[in-house]
């Protein structure tokens, strides 16, 4: 399974574009799941069969799409000008390489530093000010390679030291590594699972998703910031890498059923799973579409903490993975068998 997760990590899945990763998890889960389809935004619903029928409709949900960049113009000289697909600091651009569908690749440019102004050195570069170089000669060289609205993603560099993993597209691969692990376990209750697009650019796929599905409870398996790094009070750390599954009483988005919540911590202590409350309210992510869904979805996120995201490399540790998945597969059972 750790082969797994590097997988669908290093794979290509910018927001809109989420083929390549569908297509991987379909390999992995189609001898396991009992149906799946594909919807018309590109989500994948799939339901298993347990071993009884639910009292309550439960849905898993992840979604599969990454941030990236898009081409918006090609200046004469054969530099790409381009945009963010879904949120990026834009800090962690300059100098980095990216991956365009086609096996292109280029760098991240600015105006070297000796050129700025004292204004430009301390200020963080915009969009309009940095380029994709690729070796083109010119414009017309260069969009013999790559077309207008081409998307690139981060190059996939990916290390498992034993404790911890750095890749790009942590979020939310790893909530789709679960869900294919859940799906590959023998499960106490019928369930469905949803594999969903365009998270980044604003919760369009599960929007979809949940109404086709129309759950009476959902459970949402994603990333979520830690920021428990230097130069920052522990009370402003959000959550921390190692200290076990996050869950919070509300978001941006959502505000989290408390009762899901209360059945999360009594399982946290009574199966000794870590688990730690995120101190900020801040963020969202597809529950904010979910549990609106229809007449409402009652609904709670289940996060992994995870350092430096929505950048080449993000940072998790491997037993969070754990802590995540292990209180989402007994709160699942919890749910669907009306004990909650």
């Amino acid at each position: 399974m750790d082969n797994l997760l590097k997988k669908i990590c290093t794979a290509r899945g910018i927001s809109g574009d989420e083929g390549s990763v569908r297509e991987i998890i379909i390999n992995e889960i189609k001898d396991f799941a009992d149906e799946y389809y594909t919807d018309n935004l590109g989500n994948l619903i799939v339901f298993k069969k347990g071993k009884k029928r639910p009292v309550k409709k439960l849905m898993i949900s992840a979604h599969m799409d990454e941030v990236g960049l898009i081409v918006t113009d090609v200046t004469g000289d054969g530099y790409l000008r381009f945009d963010e697909v879904g949120g990026i600091d834009r800090r962690v651009l300059p100098g980095r390489r990216v991956v365009f569908s086609n096996g292109v690749s280029g760098v991240i440019g600015v105006k070297p530093i000796h050129l700025c102004t004292s204004d430009e050195r301390n200020a963080i570069p915009k969009y309009g000010s940095m380029f994709i170089d690729i070796g083109a000669e010119s414009r017309e060289d260069a969009l013999t390679h790559i077309s207008l609205g081409a998307c690139a993603c981060f190059e996939p560099l990916y290390e498992d030291n034993g404790f911890t993993i750095k890749s790009k597209a942590i979020d939310d691969r790893a909530g789709c590594f679960m869900m294919i692990k859940m799906l590959r376990t023998e499960l106490e209750y019928d369930m469905y699972f949803t594999f969903a697009v365009q998270e980044e650019v604003g919760l369009n796929g599960a929007k979809t998703a949940a109404y086709s599905v129309n759950p009476d409870f959902a459970i949402v398996l994603e990333s979520t910031t830690a920021a428990d790094v230097p130069g920052v009070a522990e009370a402003k750390q959000v959550c921390n890498v190692g200290d076990g599954a996050v869950i919070g009483y509300m978001d941006r988005r959502t505000i989290y059923d408390r009762g899901m919540i209360n059945g999360a911590v009594r399982l946290s202590e009574e199966k000794g799973i870590k688990l730690q409350f995120k101190r900020a309210v801040a963020g969202g992510n597809d529950a904010g579409v979910i549990h609106q869904s229809r007449s409402g979805v009652r609904t709670l996120a289940i996060s992994l903490p995870c350092r430096y995201l929505h950048a080449q490399q993000s940072l998790i540790a491997k037993s969070d993975i754990d802590d995540v998945y292990n209180l989402a597969l007994l709160l699942s059972a919890e749910i669907a068998g009306g004990r909650l």
